[in-house]
């Protein structure tokens, strides 16, 4: 997300809620009881989303250090890549810094972390004949959930995406939804949610499914990051169709490594877990036996040249390392999906136990 345009939904609604998470996780996944009630049968999966991520805000070499430091400590999760938010194709015609990011993004897999387009531009459809954002067009966020809009035509929008990232040798894993904040998509949103609950249009989700079927995407499932809560964090299946399925995998953590904004005061490494291992919102996840704990994040925060959470988000690793090590697994978001996907559910959790 570009610092200069204030994001709106997504990240307005991802409040924290006052009931306990423990209490809540054992009420979403029923057959997972609280620890306190019989002994855990299963790890935790741990995963995060890293929206927003871009050569612009600090540069490839931080990215690199970022995947370095993944690899290094055998962490996974995600980190959206924005081909188009420079204002161009970031494949084409490229600066030395932008082809720098790429060959990042192509290691990104290896060091344990999923790929998703954050759509092409984080802000107005992209006219890829012309290799530039469309002048005054509708927000790709709230194209998503334009309720006239065909799957082929969010099929042919997707596959230029990908066709992009083909370029530079990048296989995509995922979409995240792109939140915006100015005030025509305010009051477009508005007048959606008046229609009935804000939700994207369900050709989206086919036009996903198709793709997937088409093998476009890394794997058979896809996941995408829309909605999150701390008490009410779940994975839900939007289309399906044999092997191939798409996924609103919820994050059930904020973001506490400085936010969109990079603010100091947003930065909280004890929210995640304490020093002593006892506490925080991970550990009491893994307590209530819940299946995963995945957080979000943003890059603007996050980054290791300029971001003010990095040197949390480094100190909550080490703590999960100190105290969680055997408690936990670590997985990309594709990861996730696929074995959900493929078991039906999360039986495949009793095979790490």
């Amino acid at each position: 997300m570009k610092t200069t345009q204030p994001p709106l939904t997504r990240r307005r609604f991802l409040r924290v809620v006052t009931t306990s998470a423990a209490v809540a996780a054992t009420r979403r996944w029923p057959g997972l009881a609280a620890a306190s009630e019989k002994p855990r049968a299963h790890k935790t999966i741990l995963s995060f989303y890293c929206d927003d991520t871009s050569p612009y805000t600090a540069g490839a070499k931080a990215f690199q250090t970022f995947l370095d430091f993944c690899a290094e400590h055998h962490i996974a999760g995600e980190s959206s890549v924005i081909l188009g938010m420079g204002g161009h194709a970031m494949t084409r015609n490229s600066t030395d810094e932008e082809r720098a990011f790429l060959q990042q993004v192509q290691r990104a897999w290896d060091c344990g972390i999923d790929s998703h387009m954050e759509l092409m531009t984080h802000h107005g459809l992209f006219d890829f004949d012309a290799n530039h954002e469309t002048k005054d067009a509708v927000h790709e966020g709230l194209w998503i959930h334009e309720p006239d809009v065909t799957a082929e035509q969010y099929e042919h929008y997707f596959s230029n995406i990908i066709a992009e990232a083909g370029r530079a040798g990048i296989r995509l894993t995922g979409l995240t939804w792109p939140g915006c904040g100015c005030e025509k998509c305010k009051q477009r949103y508005a007048a959606l949610r008046a229609a009935g609950p804000k939700e994207p249009n369900p050709e989206f989700w086919k036009a996903l499914l198709s793709l997937a079927k088409q093998g476009k995407f890394r794997s058979r499932t896809v996941p995408c990051f829309f909605d999150a809560s701390e008490t009410k964090g779940d994975i839900h299946e939007k289309a399906a169709d044999g092997p191939c399925a798409v996924f609103d995998l919820m994050p059930n953590a904020n973001d506490r490594f400085g936010t969109w904004t990079n603010s100091p005061d947003k930065v909280n490494a004890d929210y995640y877990l304490s020093a002593d291992g006892k506490s925080g919102i991970l550990a009491r996840h893994i307590e209530a036996g819940a299946p995963y704990a995945l957080w979000y994040s943003h890059w603007q925060g996050l980054n290791p040249a300029k971001g003010v959470g990095w040197r949390a988000f480094v100190m909550v690793i080490e703590r999960i390392q100190t105290h969680l090590r055997d408690r936990v697994v670590w997985m990309r978001p594709s990861d996730i999906t696929n074995r959900y996907h493929a078991a039906g559910g999360w039986s495949f959790l009793d095979a790490m136990g």
